[in-house]
């Protein structure tokens, strides 16, 4: 009898019930006030006058009037990297910044260096406290809360700069992790310490009969691969033949949806999965509760203050970032099922920051949003408007469809001729006529969506594709980057991307 964990999953429960949750439109204004009011005298606050704003009778209006909104470029410019190469003290948030996170973001970019304080390491455990304590909405035995958790991320080998240490925010999380979750934490920090991530999956591999996981977390791709060695590794038919009381896996960075089919293929029954926004620049949402939009409810009451912006033409400029003259809403003024950029300040000195995320609230009362795709991989270059979460969909009907698994995929406006067609490439073990699927596709995407049917009408001659193995991807990410860790692939590539990859691909 799972004595431990009945205990557990009863304290769980009553937490849950008795934890103090303020109103969130209420824990939003007091956040905002927090946050001007610690950094009020940081070199930052001066320049913006947040004295001043903290007087105004309006904060949140004074607070959206005064300050500009900043994507990375204009923040690190002017504020970050003077911080971070000086290591200097009181510059965008009080005290001094030790840590940045690398954000590794989609494939072929430089990496940022987002700022990590102390007190946002505090409110990444403190939303995972959250999430832990929501799983007793989640129809988990007993026992379940006895087990380990397997969290999949970078190295916790931090690279030492002259003034900081740096790392994806995976692998700063793991280093930090407090002592009495360790005894839960696998692959343990050792194991998680090395870099080489081919080289830490083999060590997982070997070591995986010793433990008793029940958990997973992590991006889907990189947890599917790792399984996938984990079962050749021991010959196994399945990972429950290794892992037998694996019953939940907590997704991050990309929607899952696309990797459900070849991700069930390696269980030998279905888990739950539970979906989680953890960014660079902080733990923005977290699943808790079942529900079949795996929305995640917004950490309102920790840190992070949300703005939102309408994802509507007149608010985007070229370059896929909000213009400055757009009007920012706040929390109580947001709309169910319509899509918003969303822009975050933060205990880390981020200040009114275009994460470049869009998102959409499902429940406006629970505060319950999903991710529906990035502001620059909107593809709408001769208005076509197709959105990620149209792509996601559309994908999973060609699954259906054609009786294939397709966990990577990738889109680009092509110009031939001096005229646009829209390359797919498709990454996927089994295979398919090209031409029969780019029909299927079209059709489908016409259906679905008025504007990309108009555009077919007219300016979007074309639709080809390209089918390939997910390897290729995953190949095409180590040549760019590394391994593992935040990586991404992105669903929308800008043509100079595509054309490399396709050459790659072609190799």
């Amino acid at each position: 009898m799972a004595v431990i964990g009945n205990i557990i999953k009863t304290t769980l429960e009553i937490a849950e019930k008795l934890l103090p949750d303020k109103p969130a439109v209420e824990a939003q204004h007091d956040i905002l006030k927090q946050l001007l009011d610690q950094a009020k005298n940081t070199k930052f606050g001066k320049y913006y006058n947040f004295d001043g704003i903290l007087n105004e009778k309006d904060i949140r209006k004074a607070f959206a009037a005064a300050i500009p909104y900043h994507d990375y470029d204009a923040m690190n410019k002017k504020w970050w990297r003077e911080q971070r190469l000086e290591g200097l003290s009181d510059h965008t948030w009080p005290g001094r910044v030790n840590y940045y996170a690398l954000s590794a973001g989609t494939t072929g970019k430089s990496s940022k260096r987002i700022p990590i304080s102390e007190e946002m390491l505090e409110v990444i455990r403190k939303t995972s406290i959250f999430q832990i304590l929501s799983a007793a909405n989640f129809d988990f035995p007993a026992d379940f809360f006895e087990k380990e958790i397997m969290m999949l991320g970078s190295s916790a080998k931090l690279k030492k700069q002259k003034k900081w240490m740096e790392g994806e925010v995976s692998g700063i999380s793991a280093s930090n992790i407090p002592s009495w979750f360790e005894r839960f934490y696998r692959p343990g920090k050792s194991i998680a310490s090395i870099t080489d991530w081919d080289k830490r999956v083999e060590a997982i591999a070997k070591e995986a009969k010793s433990w008793d996981v029940g958990a997973m977390a992590g991006i889907p791709s990189w947890n599917e691969l790792m399984l996938k060695h984990i079962i050749d590794y021991h010959n196994a038919k399945n990972i429950h033949e290794i892992w037998p009381n694996l019953r939940a896996f907590v997704s991050g960075g990309v929607a899952f949806e696309p990797y459900r089919k070849s991700f069930d293929s390696l269980l030998a029954h279905p888990i739950t999965i539970m979906d989680t926004y953890l960014a660079s620049e902080g733990f923005l949402a977290y699943q808790a509760r079942p529900n079949k939009e795996m929305a995640m409810k917004l950490a309102t009451n920790n840190g992070i203050y949300f703005e939102f912006v309408p994802f509507i033409e007149d608010n985007i400029d070229e370059l896929g970032s909000v213009k400055q003259e757009a009007k920012s809403i706040s929390l109580e003024d947001v709309q169910e099922n319509t899509d918003y950029v969303i822009i975050i300040s933060t205990v880390s000195g981020t200040w009114r920051y275009l994460i470049g995320d869009t998102i959409r609230f499902t429940d406006k009362d629970k505060t319950e949003i999903i991710i529906t795709g990035r502001t620059k991989h909107f593809l709408n270059v001769v208005g076509s408007q197709l959105s990620v979460i149209q792509m996601n969909k559309a994908m999973k009907a060609m699954e259906q469809q054609f009786g294939m698994s397709i966990p990577e995929f990738t889109v680009s406006a092509i110009r031939e001729n001096n005229e646009y067609l829209h390359h797919w490439f498709i990454g996927s073990d089994q295979n398919a006529d090209p031409g029969i699927f780019a029909n299927a596709l079209d059709q489908h995407l016409k259906g679905m969506n008025k504007a990309y049917k108009m555009a077919r009408s007219k300016a979007l001659k074309d639709v080809r594709v390209s089918i390939t193995s997910p390897a290729t991807f995953h190949a095409w990410v180590e040549q760019h980057k590394s391994k593992g860790g935040q990586i991404k692939i992105p669903r929308v590539m800008k043509e100079s991307d595509f054309l490399n990859l396709k050459a790659f691909a072609n190799k």
